[in-house]
């Protein structure tokens, strides 16, 4: 099948199945003298593992990574996803279920208690948790949800200050003397409220620049503020490592 029909039978534009060539995700096993792309049967069964995967909220370079690994297996994927997409499944169905149920409490037809307005809401798995562990190891990953978990108006307080204190000399160089210091300052404040190797620490500070939730967050103090603590506790953990 050509580019045109592939995407008309799928229902995706041809722009998308281009991207997937440009990024090695789905090349098309054949293309004709004239430039033609035809994708085989074998290409539109990889196209549904990458749409089944797409559905459950995998980042292209994560599927990429799975579908190009040498233990990848078709049926064991089909049957993961399966799992996955029944548990989606069950947990929509509650939350229709509560707007339902929301929907008459507001014509006056029932009453909810506090705890059926919110029934099928689930915050506890993180979708990208499982891709930032490969990236900056198991320890800062821990560490960060730890403190996330149990902070305090106080410690939140407390981080608010050493981002503005780090905003306010982020001008200077990040292996200058003050800078330093304040980047020591920090790891000894987290290492209070948790246990960080100088490994982890520069682990965190990488997720600062990689994830932009954290790029968000930390750059409302001053642009390019996270960027700036990355470079700087890099270079601490380095002249610290023993």
């Amino acid at each position: 099948m050509k580019v045109k029909e592939v995407a008309e039978l799928v229902g995706i534009s041809v722009r998308t199945l281009h991207h997937y060539n440009e990024i090695g995700l789905l090349i098309p096993d054949e293309t004709t003298d004239a430039g033609y792309r035809i994708y085989s049967d074998e290409n539109l069964e990889t196209l549904q593992q990458i749409l089944f995967f797409r559905e459950l909220g995998f980042p292209l370079k994560k599927i990429k990574e799975i579908i190009d690994s040498p233990s990848f297996n078709q049926q064991e994927a089909l049957e993961m996803q399966h799992k996955m997409l029944l548990k989606k499944k069950r947990r929509l169905d509650q939350m229709i279920g509560t707007i339902e149920k929301t929907i008459q409490h507001a014509k006056g037809e029932i009453q909810m208690t506090n705890q059926e307005k919110f029934e099928g809401f689930d915050f506890s798995h993180n979708p990208y948790e499982q891709e930032a562990r490969e990236k900056w190891g198991d320890q800062a990953v821990d560490e960060a949800n730890k403190i996330a978990k149990n902070m305090t108006a106080f410690d939140q307080e407390k981080f608010n200050e050493v981002f503005r204190n780090l905003a306010a000399i982020r001008h200077l160089s990040p292996d200058s003397k003050e800078v330093q210091e304040k980047i020591r300052e920090w790891y000894h404040f987290l290492n209070n409220m948790g246990n960080y190797s100088l490994e982890a620490f520069k682990g965190l500070g990488q997720m600062y620049v990689d994830d932009e939730r954290f790029t968000q967050n930390i750059d409302q103090f001053g642009e390019g503020l996270a960027k700036f603590m990355c470079t700087a506790m890099g270079i601490y953990a380095e002249k610290n490592q023993k």
